[in-house]
């Protein structure tokens, strides 16, 4: 396990939903509280960056280019070649107190994406799944939606409430697109004045099928079992990491973003990296990312 970098220095507000662009090479991520989806080619370190309306949540490779983007407002394609957004659906909530949150596409080219509350005293969350142009809700009962990830074998969703410290693992069809008999994949302590490791936050699934999960707060990535055991856990040169991907040409190079908004002072002074793009080498490869489709069929799309 090589050391961790810096991948790109300039920090992010909310550093979230990194995505590996196999076609173009490149890394796409977002600053949530910039406003703004972020793309970065580690070959020549060519940064570009497109500034949205309002929030994006997340985002997710279009079949026939550009990306998906989930606003605060709903679903939306960014021609990255022109900067252009075009509507696709509007969003299902109440945009005064809900936005989308973490998300990713499964096998068959859906784009899944959960909403965070903002008031965080109800769990008033809801899981969406953007499906050929329509959004379907699937389940709700949480406060912030995080760590969407699924099994490499499609048969398990994984999803966290970062709020309550719990990850859970559901049984998932990918035919139908149904997700079910959730249970407790790992909770984590909420206990802050003893020992606290964090919460979970972004995710993402290896090719062994363990799961990578980025602790916010608790300056540390988590590698989990498929039956959820600690299999390794690495210190970051941060404290609030936020979501992990797997990128470069053998999709062993891991991205981990970060935040920095509405941290104190001396945790800034103390972590000066909060809210850049870390990087670093790892010994097993991840899952390429599957791209959005809205006129899709069964099968995968690559």
């Amino acid at each position: 396990m090589n050391p961790v970098q810096v991948a790109f220095e300039q920090p992010m507000q909310v550093g979230e939903c990194p995505l590996w662009h196999p076609d173009e090479a490149a890394l796409y991520w977002v600053d949530i509280a910039g406003h703004a989806v972020h793309r970065l080619n580690p070959a020549n370190n060519k940064h570009s960056s497109w500034q949205m309306p309002c929030e994006p949540g997340c985002i997710a490779r279009n079949a026939t280019g550009g990306l998906i983007v989930a606003l605060r407002t709903g679903f939306f394609h960014l021609n990255t070649a022109d900067g252009t957004l075009q509507a696709i659906a509007p969003a299902p909530y109440d945009t005064a107190t809900t936005r989308f949150n973490d998300g990713r596409c499964d096998a068959a080219g859906r784009f899944w994406a959960g909403s965070l509350y903002e008031p965080r005293d109800r769990q008033l969350g809801a899981m969406y799944c953007l499906d050929q142009g329509r959004i379907h809700t699937h389940w709700s009962g949480f406060t912030v939606s995080n760590g969407l990830a699924f099994s490499p074998d499609n048969r398990t969703l994984y999803h966290a409430d970062t709020t309550a410290h719990v990850i859970r693992r559901y049984a998932f069809d990918l035919e139908h697109g149904t997700a079910s008999a959730p249970q407790v994949f790992r909770q984590f302590s909420s206990d802050k004045l003893h020992n606290y490791g964090g919460r979970p936050d972004g995710a993402a699934v290896d090719s062994e099928g363990a799961y990578w999960c980025a602790m916010f707060d608790g300056g540390r990535l988590l590698r989990l079992s498929p039956e959820g055991e600690i299999l390794r856990e690495i210190p970051l040169p941060l404290r609030c990491p936020t979501m992990i991907a797997f990128g470069g040409a053998d999709l062993r190079t891991l991205y981990i973003t970060s935040a920095r908004h509405n941290r104190r002072a001396a945790e800034l002074a103390e972590y000066p990296l909060s809210g850049c793009v870390l990087s670093m080498r790892v010994d097993v490869p991840g899952l390429p990312e599957y791209a959005y489709f809205a006129g899709r069929a069964s099968g995968c799309i690559a």
